[in-house]
């Protein structure tokens, strides 16, 4: 696999994938941006994750993040062999301009090469949940589909992906803007962990309930999984943890003991997602049965 795949897969800054899913699928990488009071970073080249860390403790505030630009995506593309179809994941649309750039992008290069093919895919979800439509991207590629059989396989795909989160600190999403300040008081004063999900809809991410202590959010963090599937055999679940590999090593270990599932993947959150995220959380991604 990866060199001579016959489709180009590409990914931004809001996917966090194991390196070697990133080899083996060949993947493209357009990175997002992040401003430490006024020192601008790309993620995953000017900032390795643990830098990130080392810096957000020294940091007074949580840095900005901002998409790609639409010329950063054009060139990122125009980098690719022309012959070949280019699938662009995006991170949702539901957080960030990243897809609308993506897609601005494109259309900048079409104008240079209207034979280009490109699709740019919105996920509707961020992190693993990107790392899951990458592998089934791969694996679909593997077993001979077209571009369009490959597309259209996903588009259904990114509507049975769930996306669910549990947070051991809910400090960055306050203070990153990302919730309203009073729910953040008191979930902070009462130790209240929040069980999120990304919505079906648009890839917004709400809140299903807050669980009290840590033990009861992840027990019921397991629980939910089969809210959402009562099949496993086939499906693989893919999980990324900021910055506890062991937190997301001992959970996955006992879901993969709860469920069936055919095989897990595993990885840190990049530097956006843990910014948001705080330390100790964990996203898992898996596909819903259908409708």
């Amino acid at each position: 696999m990866g060199e001579n795949m016959t489709i180009q897969l590409m990914a931004d800054g809001g996917a966090d994938f194991p390196k070697s899913l990133e080899k083996s699928l060949d993947i493209a990488v357009v990175p997002l941006y992040l401003h430490f009071s006024d020192e601008q970073y790309r993620t995953g080249i000017d900032l390795s994750t643990a830098a990130f860390h080392e810096k957000m403790k020294a940091a007074d505030e949580l840095p900005r993040s901002s998409a790609p630009s639409p010329n950063d995506f054009y060139e990122a593309y125009k980098k690719i062999d022309p012959a070949k179809p280019i699938l662009m994941l995006s991170l949702t649309r539901g957080l960030s301009s990243t897809y609308d750039n993506a897609v601005s992008g494109k259309q900048m290069l079409l104008e240079e090469e209207p034979e280009r093919k490109i699709e740019v895919i919105n996920t509707k979800t961020a992190s693993c949940g990107v790392t899951l439509l990458l592998h089934e991207a791969g694996q679909k590629i593997d077993e001979g589909y077209s571009f369009e059989q490959l597309v259209d396989h996903l588009y259904e795909r990114v509507e049975q992906t769930r996306t669910l989160f549990v947070l051991k600190t809910l400090e960055n999403l306050v203070r990153g803007g990302r919730l309203e300040k009073v729910k953040g008081t008191i979930a902070r004063t009462l130790n209240i962990k929040l069980l999120m999900k990304a919505t079906d809809e648009d890839g917004t991410i709400e809140v299903i309930e807050k669980v009290r202590g840590d033990k009861k959010s992840i027990r019921r963090f397991i629980d939910q999984i089969e809210d959402h599937t009562k099949q496993f055999e086939n499906k693989i679940i893919a999980m990324t943890h900021v910055n506890d590999e062991a937190r997301g090593k001992k959970v996955l270990a006992e879901i993969m003991d709860k469920y069936p599932f055919k095989d897990s993947l595993i990885t840190e959150t990049g530097p956006l997602i843990s910014t948001y995220a705080g330390e100790g959380g964990l996203v898992i991604s898996f596909f819903g049965d259908k409708k």
